[in-house]
Parts: C-alpha cells; structure tokens; sequence
C-alpha cells in the first residue's frame, strides 16, 4: 500500500490542490461511501411523530423559501434574467417556493440535500429535489465527489460530476467529523428528541390507565389461588382501566387493601423535563422557543425580537450559504459570474431595523446621495443621474 501511495503522489503533476484532501481517496479506496446515519428513523421519530421538530423544521424551511432574491451581475441587480425564471418554476410540477421548501426541508431533518439539473447543450432548464436517503457518494481520486449514486428500488442511476455544470448539487450542514455528509440538527438534539417522545408516551401511557399511577392490590392475612388472580385481573382491565372508566370508583373485598407504587408525574418533574427537551430541541434547529409556542415571556416585544432573531441568526445565513451555492453551481450554463442573495428589504421582520438605518443615514449631512445608497445596501446611482442631488462632503 505504501508503494502504491508513493507512486500516486509522484505521477501528480504540480497543481494547485489541498495535498490533505487527496488523502480522503485511499481511505475509502474509491468505494461508494453511505450516509452512516439512518435518514429514515430521523423522518419517522423526528418529523412525523415529534412536533416541536415538525414545527421547527417547516418553520425554517417555510421561511427562508419564501424570502424573495436578488441577481447581480458585476454589482447590477437583474430584474429578469433566465435563472431567476428557472428558481421560480424549477420544473413542471413544482413551483419555486414549494422546491426551496424541499430542499431546506432535507437540510433540516438529514443535514444533507440533493439538487439534480436537467439541461440541453450545457444550460440548465429544469431542477429537482432529490431524496437523501437514495444517494450516496463516490470519491474520486483526489477525495473529491466524482460521482453520486441514486437507488430506486433495483435501480442505481449514476450521475458523473465532471460536466461544466455538475448535474448534482450537494448541499450540507457543516459537521466536523465527516468528509462528504452533514450533520442533521436533529442528531445534535436527539437524546432531547427521545426524552420528548419517551414524555409523550408516558403521558398517552396514563390517559390509557385513567391517569392513574399503579400500585399494588394487598391481600391481608391470605394468598390468593390462581383462579381468584386470574379473576382480579380480568376484573381490572375490563372494569378500571382506559380513559372512559377515568374516575370510576374501584371496589374491593375479601380484605384486599389499594397501595400506590408510582411516584406522580409532578414528584417526576414531568411537565419541566418536557419543556427543557423541547427547548433543547428548539436551540438545535435556531429556533427561538417563543415561535414555537413554548412557555416563556409571551409579549408583543419579546415576539418581535424572537422574530428578528430568527431571520438574522437562522434564515438569513442558510439562504446566503445556499443560494451562493446555486450561483457558484449555475452560473457556468449561463456564461455569467452571477450572484444570488435575499432581498433583506422584503423581510417584514426586519422593517424596524432598515427604517431606522434609513432615518440616521438620511440624517447624516455629511454622506454624498451615493454614499447613502451604498450605506443602506443599494449601489451608486446611474451615470445619468450622477450628478444630481449631491451634497458637498463640507456641507
């Protein structure tokens, strides 16, 4: 092995390249490399059976596909341009905002999402979600992706990556102890998860016995034969158990005496440990726990700072990271250096903070009209319009 590496790195000419992530090559060995975690246990016992995660995610998801974006070419906003069309009717049965959602959606719950470009002679014309749990990836000789796999039952389509535009997009959440796959938020919270779903099942586990604790029939002075035992028991389950017999007075004989066994959900700290797994929940997703309902201070300025602190420290940063990356990965099938960002200005959340940037900045009589508009996130005027509405730096 040793003398196969020295060979390998001999007959690499020189280039510019990371010479660590080579290295990532002869650890797989050019196999196909699986995600090592289950994509289908995250869905089942986070998504669709816990929901402070199903909230959490659709409310990321929801959030920043809904965010309306700008394209700039060489600093000048584009108002129609054919990617901007192709974003917002990526295929023919989805629209835009319903595929971003797809897309973050694979973020939140697996860490990792797939985008497959259909195109004809190199340009791009259609995109689609793809499933995490389906693909996998095969490095290439440098450690890079060189190709993706995509199982469908019996069927494995293979997508080769050194077309001028890749026909998959491989977005991840950052995680530090992997080379190809992200990191789920939902992992990072998963003993939170399981606490909240174990909370839940506890609490349906009482509503079934009448919200009762058990505890234990004592026979005084005398053993009970089988016959008599197995009577008892019928008696119980048929009489006393369920929500619909909740209440119903238990009626005993023979002696028998009811000794309750079970600490009360209160003694348990039921309802804290509950929320505390909920709000952990919450932090792993950037969610602020106010948004989801969560017990907390509930009033109209606390919302509105949650609201802000939630575009600014979750929604805002995924869509810069993934729609730089839509550019990065579209831009060659236009011919075009292309940049994609949110409108900021269209964010309802943030329109406090933009109109009092807006009021010192038309305060400061010492700004030109186009040191304004850079100061408030639009460029210099047109050239046409230069020289009107200066104001002299000494004024």
């Amino acid at each position: 092995m040793l003398t196969k590496v020295t060979r390998w790195f001999r007959a690499v000419p020189e280039a510019k390249a990371s010479r660590a992530h080579s290295a990532v090559a002869f650890y797989f060995d050019g196999r196909a490399v699986w995600t090592p975690r289950d994509y289908g246990a995250l869905a089942r016992e986070g998504f669709q059976k816990n929901a402070i995660v199903h909230r959490a995610v659709r409310l990321v998801a929801e959030a920043a596909a809904s965010l309306p974006l700008t394209l700039k070419h060489e600093g000048r906003d584009l108002a129609a341009h054919p990617l901007l069309s192709l974003l917002s009717r990526p295929n023919a049965r989805e629209g835009g905002q319903r595929f971003l959602e797809s897309v973050y959606g694979h973020l939140m719950v697996s860490g990792n999402a797939y985008v497959e470009a259909v195109g004809v002679d190199g340009s791009p014309s259609e995109l689609y979600a793809l499933r995490p749990d389906r693909m996998r990836v095969v490095p290439g000789t440098d450690g890079w992706p060189a190709a993706y796999e995509y199982n469908v039952g019996t069927e494995t389509i293979r997508f080769a990556m050194g077309e001028a535009v890749p026909p998959i997009l491989h977005l991840t959440l950052f995680h530090p102890a992997d080379d190809h796959y992200g990191l789920s938020p939902m992992e990072a919270a998963a003993t939170a998860l399981d606490i909240h779903n174990a909370a839940g099942a506890w609490n349906k586990a009482l509503l079934d016995n009448a919200a009762r604790p058990s505890g234990a029939l004592v026979v005084g002075g005398a053993t009970l034969t089988d016959t008599q035992f197995d009577r008892l028991k019928g008696e119980l389950e048929a009489n006393y158990q369920g929500a619909s017999h909740a209440g119903r007075p238990l009626l005993l004989e023979g002696g028998l005496d009811w000794k309750p066994l079970s600490l009360s959900p209160k003694d348990m700290d039921f309802v804290e440990a509950k929320t505390g797994a909920a709000r952990e929940i919450a932090l792993a997703f950037g969610v602020p726990p106010l948004l989801l309902g969560l017990p907390g201070d509930n009033t109209h300025a606390n919302y509105a700072e949650a609201n802000r602190a939630f575009y600014r420290q979750t929604v805002i940063p995924l869509v810069k990271r993934t729609m730089e990356a839509f550019a990065q990965w579209l831009s060659p099938g236009f011919s075009e250096a292309l940049q994609l960002e949110p409108d900021l200005d269209a964010i309802n959340a943030l329109a406090d903070e933009r109109e009092s940037l807006w009021r010192r900045v038309s305060a400061a009589s010492f700004l030109t009209e186009d040191e304004k508009r850079e100061a408030v996130g639009y460029g210099r005027a047109p050239a046409e319009n230069a020289g009107k509405g200066k104001r002299s730096r000494a004024a």
